[in-house]
């Protein structure tokens, strides 16, 4: 008898064309450029993306992508409040014709994204529990109390566990994720009342040194497996600034000393590998800039997909 033909894995691709989030214009081409520079094609070169299924679902509609607005507490609040749930219904739209263990790859565009994309997975699995990673090299768990610079790029992961402007969580159906079940992985810049709350959360902190020593990765994996024991999935965000910007990314606000892809890679697939699977992935944060390497990033996106998605 001939063994089984084993089905592709589906992996639906949707892009979120946003930097209403913050201050400058940039991010919103993110998704336009990650395509031009070929991503599909780097993604299924990867060996081990080999079996996958690819299915770009597109952008969803977003114009402007950028606006101007000095508002210090939440910039474009009400462009953000139509659409971030302008994305998660275009997550949600494309998982709904999809196989169902189908799974997602955004595409940024800013970090609210993120949260809108989680909504978007619970809008078409509903009551499904997530995991949440974030990488970052900011912290994004300001709120309009908080923030020093009323950029709501700031903002997502604590909208996605339920905390800020009501209208902003309401926004990305938070909270999606239970605090004890989410981490910040290679946070380093992070303000000062921001740093507070999260020591005071229930969320966990692997900083961009820890994660790069043996101890420090044993305290990921201990976390990872409980956290794992008790979800239906994870969902990993990947601010691509949380890479040490002395290597030339072409991101939005490079910060030194962060993480090495490598030591990113590595830790992706630790949370990979914990007995619960990646629902969802999210890659932020691209932009065209004149010192950024949009080559080199594009194909750091693929390595990072791969260890997400393998």
């Amino acid at each position: 008898m001939l063994p089984a033909m084993t089905r592709p894995t589906p992996i639906l691709i949707a892009g979120s064309p946003t930097a209403l989030g913050g201050h400058f214009a940039g991010m919103e081409r993110g998704p336009g450029e990650l395509r031009e520079h070929r991503l599909l094609d780097r993604l299924a070169a990867r060996p081990g993306l080999a079996g996958a299924a690819f299915r770009d679902h597109g952008d969803a509609a977003n114009d402007p992508g950028w606006a101007p607005d000095p508002d210090p507490r939440m910039k474009n609040r009400q462009r953000l409040i139509e659409y971030l749930p302008r994305f998660a219904a275009h997550v949600a739209a494309g998982l709904a014709t999809a196989d169902a263990g189908a799974r997602l790859m955004v595409l940024g565009g800013d970090c609210t994204s993120n949260a809108a994309a989680m909504a978007g997975i619970r809008r078409a699995r509903p009551g499904t529990r997530l995991g949440l990673a974030w990488f970052d090299a900011h912290g994004d768990f300001n709120t309009p109390e908080t923030t020093p610079s009323g950029n709501v790029w700031g903002m997502p992961f604590a909208m996605a566990c339920g905390r800020g402007d009501p209208g902003l969580v309401d926004a990305v159906d938070g909270p999606t994720v239970r605090e004890a079940d989410a981490g910040l992985f290679g946070g380093q810049v992070l303000d000062e009342t921001e740093s507070r709350m999260l020591a005071a959360s229930r969320v966990a902190q692997f900083g961009a040194g820890m994660l790069g020593d043996d101890a420090g990765r044993a305290a990921v994996a201990g976390w990872v497996a409980v956290v794992a024991g008790r979800i239906d999935g994870w969902y990993i965000a990947v601010d691509l600034d949380v890479l040490d910007g002395a290597e030339g990314w072409a991101v939005a606000m490079p910060e030194p000393d962060g993480l090495a892809l490598d030591t990113a890679v590595e830790t992706i697939r630790l949370i990979a590998g914990s007995g619960a699977p990646v629902i969802g992935f999210g890659a932020t944060a691209t932009m065209p800039r004149p010192d950024g390497d949009l080559e080199k990033t594009t194909d750091a996106v693929a390595v990072l997909a791969e260890a997400a998605l393998a």
